[in-house]
């Protein structure tokens, strides 16, 4: 009889033991892309479009974005480290699974690529893009962002391809300290003039 009970309890044991396994090596589950659609034209399509295009230049092309950056952008809007009015209200209406489920969304596009416009800038901003500026210790932005302005996936977004203006924005909102959620850019863009941030935002427009 004992025999018995302790081959149950074992095999009891087995089972619970595979099953917890199982659930570990599941892992998160995957992002639901058509609830990301339909929440984007919910909440985000007026401003960025309904696929994350080529919008107006004062708001950033979404499409062909890493998740795991506007995941991070979202979450930091949501819990005011990054402050904007208009996306605060927005981040706020979105859930954990909201803001992977969109950004995946996004993520899965093709990004559609974009051109320089100041061809007397293109070149003192490509200077800077790929080897930085000595003189000031400006780093190359292509360490981080790649030669071709891919970025790091949750590190470091793609640039390849953003409105100029709304790059020419950020650089200049980090250096005034009021984009406060990245130390690295804030010690950067501090050390860059109105020209030299207008020729490193109209290069990235053109990268593909």
């Amino acid at each position: 009889m004992k025999s018995l009970l302790a081959l149950s309890l074992s095999a009891l044991i087995s089972v619970s033991a595979g099953s917890a396994f199982a659930n570990e090596t599941k892992g998160p589950p995957k992002p639901d892309l058509a609830k990301g659609q339909e929440k984007s034209a919910q909440v985000c399509g007026a401003c960025h479009t309904a696929d994350g295009t080529r919008g107006i230049p004062a708001n950033p092309i979404l499409q062909g974005q890493h998740a795991e950056y506007l995941v991070k952008q979202l979450t930091e809007f949501k819990g005011g480290k990054r402050v904007n009015a208009v996306m605060t209200g927005m981040a706020s209406m979105l859930s954990e699974d909201d803001m992977k489920n969109v950004a995946a969304f996004y993520a899965g596009k093709q990004a559609k690529p974009g051109f320089a416009k100041n061809k007397d800038l293109v070149t003192l901003g490509e200077k800077i893009y790929r080897g930085g500026i000595a003189a000031k210790q400006v780093p190359a932005c292509a360490g981080c962002h790649s030669p071709t302005g891919a970025g790091i996936p949750a590190q470091y977004p793609r640039l390849a391809g953003q409105h100029a203006e709304y790059a020419e924005a950020q650089l200049t909102a980090f250096r005034a300290g009021t984009r406060a959620n990245s130390a690295q850019m804030m010690a950067i863009a501090a050390r860059l003039s109105d020209t030299e941030i207008k020729a490193v935002s109209d290069y990235v427009a053109g990268l593909r």
